[in-house]
């Protein structure tokens, strides 16, 4: 690794319990790499590793005008001091990276991508587009433009069907819906539509049955060319919320059709960076569909490493301070494990009766995302913030139960 090139974990809106940028930072830094970060405040996890340089405090919403964010990392560019690798932990910084790529080069080392493909990518009506122009298996997607088009599809589709918002920022701002939204019928549907006013921001997509189905994650680092320095495969056993959320249990497990799969479509819209690709194994045709093509690191990243000690990050600073990129085999059976949502997530799951059969019944290695016996302040950070709202939150409940109990005895208290 070239040491006198620093890294930078960069985020857009609040949410400080990221293990990925924790993630990112342990990886490099573990490499002598300094390593630097946007943090909410002070008392993230990712601000309080061992293996962080500095952490600057820039509290963000998503709503700042683009000018002023671009101007921001600028400020923290010339407070590193010399060319630094950029991370983004999110669509919003991914698509702000790729679009303001020209200014940001002033300090940053970025990946060179088309401007606007991230944004296109991160939209799930453009990543649809794109996979219908290329022959890509996706879920059947309608974009209702109207409450009259609502109403038509409610006349004539197929049930179960499931709602998501059309473009990555609208969580934002005013969602229309909470992440993905399974929907069991018109009734229901056009109860939910009463909300989305005359111009719906979602999208309306074929419900794929979990009990026929397979969750796949595709990670890779591709070069300028659009050819893959790494790419990895895994299966998806677990996520919270079930089904439809972030991922709580993964598995790296080999699956050379999906990885030309994937590698075939990066090239052909010649995406260039890190990318974290969500497909589902629809078992009623045997065909892999697309769900999400997020244009950064994800998450859950940190399950993905070869033979030769790479992982997307590390790759993509290996490329653009101009190193060679090791290859090697993916390191399969190897197991990743979020501390914090998994517990309930295998509650859930067993409650189910749902089962991942390309799972191995072993793992060769567990990663968990937040405990690491070189770096225990993270996961201590992140039992106080996790905990610490739970536990009010149980405690409203138990109040509230409380109250309600002494209300319904005569004279308002014990007898």
């Amino acid at each position: 690794m070239d040491r006198s090139v620093p890294g930078l974990i960069v985020k857009i809106g609040n949410y400080p319990l990221h293990h990925g940028g924790v993630g990112a930072i342990r990886s490099l830094g573990r490499l002598g790499v300094p390593m630097y970060a946007v943090t909410e405040d002070h008392y993230t996890p990712a601000a309080a590793s061992r293996y962080l340089t500095r952490a600057f405090v820039w509290p963000t919403t998503g709503l700042e005008r683009q000018e002023s964010l671009v101007d921001g990392l600028l400020a923290i560019g010339r407070g590193i001091g010399r060319p630094t690798v950029l991370f983004p932990t999110d669509e919003e910084a991914a698509v702000l990276v790729a679009e303001h790529a020209e200014a940001l080069r002033q300090r940053f080392l970025v990946p060179h991508v088309h401007p606007a493909l991230p944004r296109r990518l991160a939209s799930k009506q453009g990543l649809y587009e794109l996979c219908l122009a290329h022959g890509v298996p996706a879920p059947y997607t309608v974009f209702p433009g109207s409450r009259a088009d609502v109403e038509e599809f409610a006349a004539t589709a197929r049930f179960p069907v499931v709602a998501k918002n059309r473009e990555a920022f609208e969580r934002r701002r005013a969602p229309a819906v909470h992440g993905t939204t399974r929907i069991a019928g018109p009734r229901e549907l056009l109860a939910l539509a009463r909300g989305w006013g005359e111009r719906p921001g979602v999208i309306l997509q074929e419900y794929l049955p979990r009990e026929t189905a397979e969750d796949w994650i595709v990670h890779a680092y591709t070069d300028a060319g659009s050819a893959p320095c790494v790419l990895f495969t895994g299966v998806k056993v677990r996520s919270w919320p079930p089904h439809a959320g972030m991922t709580a249990c993964a598995y790296i497990v080999p699956n050379p059709e999906l990885a030309g799969l994937a590698t075939e479509f990066i090239k052909r819209i010649g995406f260039s960076g890190i990318v974290d690709l969500d497909w589902r194994y629809d078992r009623r045709d045997g065909r892999y569909k697309l769900l999400d093509f997020n244009p950064r690191m994800g998450a859950q990243f940190r399950l993905f490493e070869n033979e030769a000690g790479v992982d997307v990050v590390r790759a993509q600073h290996l490329d653009l301070t101009g190193r060679h990129v090791p290859v090697g085999e993916q390191l399969n059976g190897r197991r990743f494990l979020v501390e914090n949502i998994d517990v309930a997530a295998l509650l859930a799951y067993r409650r189910s009766g749902c089962t991942t059969p390309h799972a191995p019944r072993r793992a060769t290695h567990t990663e968990l995302a937040w405990l690491a016996r070189d770096d225990i302040k993270p996961f201590l950070t992140m039992l106080a913030r996790f905990v610490r709202p739970s536990v009010k939150h149980l405690y409203q409940m138990w109040r509230t139960s409380h109250s309600a109990v002494r209300s319904s005895v005569p004279g308002g208290g014990p007898q």
